[in-house]
């Protein structure tokens, strides 16, 4: 069993930053990947970004490529999500997710661990 808690979210005005963790507790196994989906009010939920934990492959939506970078800390068993040049539109809540047996794609059917949610709200 994992358990995925978020922290770092908050109010930015456009063109700033902000810095997504998610510690995980229990064993991230090595064939597990970590990512970062969102909700907007009223949006279906959208994947963000993924790492594989054992060697470290990413993926990003074509939206955050380029802004976004998605990094993991083995020994803290915490992935993070560093947001740059923000956006009004990535306005969302931001929630870490954990897949079991490797899957890294866009479908959030395929993670089975889920963590909170934490808001991040860009001011235009």
């Amino acid at each position: 069993q994992v358990q995925l808690v978020e922290s770092g979210g908050g109010l930015v005005q456009a063109g700033g930053s902000l810095r997504l963790s998610c510690a995980a507790s229990g064993r991230i196994g090595s064939s597990a990947a970590m990512g970062w989906f969102r909700q907007a009010p009223g949006k279906e939920r959208e994947f963000v970004a993924t790492i594989r934990w054992s060697f470290g492959e990413t993926s990003y939506t074509d939206s955050v490529k380029g802004r976004f970078t998605i990094s993991r800390d083995i020994a803290r068993n915490t992935v993070h999500l560093q947001m740059n040049s923000l956006k009004s539109e990535d306005t969302a809540v931001y929630y870490c997710v954990a897949s079991s047996l490797g899957y890294r794609g866009t479908d959030p059917t395929g993670y089975l661990y889920w963590g909170q949610g934490t808001q991040v709200t860009v001011s235009s």
